[in-house]
């Protein structure tokens, strides 16, 4: 199954994709999120599950170290139920817990100008989401 993967922002969104058989995860893209006019960005996404043929998606939910859903988190949460709205696809939400500081460290390594890293940051969080809910889908029995 085809995943699409959205680590969720105020200013920007980024999307990971992986292959079919669940076991390449690749970055996608990167879109600014302009909460003043949101269905630019459902279009897109809409856009980007069509063709890439999506199946599903996994947004990123930000709870905090102690399991409780702070503003962050609220909002990914409203993200995600309004663009199940949008499209009829199942939507998984995934706990993405520090994943843009793995993201971040990942980049450190590479020797990027900040703004480069800054400009793959979220593509990568996406990446590590959507890796997290692959293996935690392999990890769980099947019925």
């Amino acid at each position: 199954m085809r995943y699409l993967a959205i680590d969720f922002g105020f200013k920007r969104l980024g999307l990971a994709i992986c292959d079919p058989s669940e076991i390449i995860v690749s970055p996608l893209c990167q879109l600014p999120n302009d909460k003043n006019r949101s269905e630019p960005v459902f279009q897109k996404i809409a856009s980007l599950i069509a063709e890439n043929q999506v199946e599903a998606v996994v947004v990123g939910l930000p709870l905090n170290m102690d399991d409780s859903e702070g503003p962050q988190a609220k909002a990914s949460r409203k993200f995600a139920e309004n663009l199940g709205n949008k499209i009829n696809l199942p939507i998984f939400l995934q706990d993405e817990r520090l994943s843009s500081q793995a993201a971040d460290e990942k980049l450190h390594e590479t020797g990027l100008t900040r703004q480069k890293r800054k400009d793959r940051r979220d593509m990568l969080a996406a990446c590590d989401i959507l890796q997290d809910f692959l293996d935690r889908k392999k990890s769980e029995p099947q019925p």
